[in-house]
This record gives structure tokens, sequence and C-alpha cells, in this order.
């Protein structure tokens, strides 16, 4: 395994056990500002960007372990020993690969739509999408959108995946996530997490339109989070927390308060 990034984080809040946020593939901690305002009268809130993600270091690898490694080395320069834990998509993989490794630093994990399993070649068309995108030719984000609608008609995906495309000095382009290496490494970051299991509680929040958490994967990640509970979102895509922001927040918050943490 490569040696463990320090992670770029933002922090904020009020409280005094911290709750670790973490982002998606090709996105970066701003996505999950909403549920970071709400839980920071509580809670200190640290959102991370995963490597070759937003403003963290790149790297010429990755995989579940090692974004996992960054992310225990992140808490460690920190000074913290253990926290909550929310991730969405890939890092709600990385999140599972922290709890099922390292139980002693997870005290309540929450995954938001993503399921302990390897996934099929879901990104290939976004990948080979944006990889074919000549940003020395670009002119606007607006003609970044239009070259990238064929691919990605849904206008809000779009609008999320230009999200990593910033100025590079006065008339360029560049891509602010490592995207050759994501491409490169995608195979493994389809894998599913370790097997063993995490006896902390654990919530699993899904999108009724989503196909990323199947009803048939309900009984093996019983067996991997015996302390699970499920909730579904209906109506909700797989982005879940930024479509029905006000319920996932909800359910975030009412986990987290129902038992909390000695500190």
């Amino acid at each position: 395994m490569p040696r463990a990034l320090s992670l770029h984080t933002e922090v904020s809040g009020d409280g005094d056990f911290p709750v670790i946020l973490l982002h998606g593939l090709f996105g970066s901690a701003s996505n999950l500002m909403s549920v970071a305002r709400v839980l920071a009268a509580d809670f200190k809130v640290v959102r991370m960007d995963l490597r070759n993600h937003g403003k963290s270091p790149h790297s010429d690898y990755m995989d579940i372990p090692s974004m996992a490694a960054d992310v225990l080395a992140t808490m460690d320069q920190l000074k913290i020993a253990k926290a909550h834990f929310l991730g969405h998509s890939l890092g709600g993989k990385v999140a599972m690969q922290v709890a099922v490794t390292h139980a002693e630093r997870v005290d309540h994990l929450i995954v938001a739509d993503i399921a302990p399993v390897r996934y099929g070649r879901g990104h290939d068309e976004i990948i080979t999408a944006l990889l074919g995108m000549d940003l020395r030719a670009l002119r606007s984000r607006e003609q970044a959108g239009e070259l990238l609608q064929k691919a990605v008609p849904e206008l809000a995906v779009r609008q999320f995946l230009l999200k990593n495309i910033a100025r590079d000095g006065k008339d360029a382009w560049m891509w602010r996530m490592n995207l050759p290496v994501i491409a490169e490494c995608y195979d493994n970051l389809r894998d599913a997490p370790n097997s063993e299991s995490f006896d902390g509680p654990t919530l699993f929040i899904r999108g009724g339109l989503s196909k990323y958490i199947r009803d048939e994967n309900r009984v093996p990640m019983q067996r991997q989070f015996p302390q699970m509970h499920m909730h579904t979102i209906d109506g909700a895509g797989h982005w879940l927390h930024a479509e029905y922001p006000q319920i996932f927040n909800s359910m975030v918050k009412d986990f987290l308060a129902a038992d909390k943490a000695e500190v």
C-alpha cells in the first residue's frame, strides 16, 4: 500500500465530539455542506477531500484501503481518537473500511446510498466523456457543459462534475481532481470494503429510486453490520442528500442524537 496522505479538511461546529464527512466519486468536501451546517450546532464537523479529489494531494494510486489509511492518518494529525462517520457513495465505502478495520476509531457509522459490495462499471461513459474533453481548447464552463450533455444528460449531474474544473492561470482550464489516476484505478474503487464486521451503531440511508442498495443486499449487510438500521427516502436517487436535504439531515441528526457518544 502507498504511504498515507494528509487530506485537506474543512472544520466547523461548536461541539467537542467530531463527525467526519466523506464525499463520493468526483466530489469534494463542499458536497456535504448542508448536513454539515445542521450538525455544527452539536458537533465538531470535519469534512475531508479524499485523495485525488478537491484540494487534497494527488497520488498515482488509489483503492479503498489506501483511502481509509489517509483518513486515519489525517485523524491522527488532528488528534481525533474517535469520531462519528458519515460517507456518501465512495465516501461510504471508505467509512465502512475504516469501521471494519479500525472499529476503535468509529463511534456511529452512517452510510448514504452504497452497499458493502463490488459494483459494475457504471461510470465508464462519464469517465470517457471527461477524459475526452480538451481543456486547452475550452472557452467557458458553459461550453464544457455542452460537451458533456450527450454522455451526462442530467443537468444536476453535469453541474456536479463541472465543479472539478478551475482556471489555470488567466486563460486555460484544469481538473482539480486527478482524473487520469481515478480512471486508471476505477476498478479498485468498485471493490467492496474488507469483509470483517463492525458491531457499532450503523445507519444505511438509501434513495427509493436508486439501485445502489438493493433488497437482496440487506442480509449480508446485517451480517457485517449487526447493529444496522435501514432508512429509505422515497423519490430520491443516488444524490439523496442533495435532493431531499431536510429529510436526509433529519435522519442523520436523529440517529446521532438517539445514543450520544460519551466524550
